[in-house]
């Protein structure tokens, strides 16, 4: 199983961004699919998930301005930021927890980061 993310970059504060990320190889099933952050020097932070039922949940910092999605026939989880600020700067992490073809257990899959940066 392979995670690919994109859609980071430049943006300026009040900007807009939207990441991507695509799930491909023997995937039998998906439950939660979540975006994390980690900025320079900090640790990594969670900052939204959504389940297979399309609940979502976010972080306090990001409520209201981002918006986690995903399309389960592409196995793609998105995330939506709007109104940006600076303090998005981060590199932002995928995670899926999904279950292989002839595998009784759920794992938890990360993708490679990709780089938001909010500066005028």
């Amino acid at each position: 199983v392979q995670l690919q993310a994109s859609g980071g970059g430049l943006a300026q504060p009040g900007g807009s961004l939207r990441l991507s990320c695509a799930a491909s190889g023997r995937i039998n099933s998906i439950n939660v699919m979540a975006w994390y952050r980690q900025a320079p020097g900090k640790q990594r932070e969670w900052v939204a998930n959504i389940n297979s039922g399309g609940s979502t949940n976010y972080a306090d910092s990001v409520k209201g301005r981002f918006t986690i999605s995903r399309d389960n026939a592409k196995n793609t989880v998105y995330l939506a930021m709007n109104s940006l600020k600076p303090e998005d700067t981060a590199a932002y992490y995928c995670s899926i927890n999904l279950k292989e073809y002839d595998s009784v257990h759920y794992v938890t899959q990360w993708g490679q980061g990709t780089q938001v940066t909010v500066s005028s």
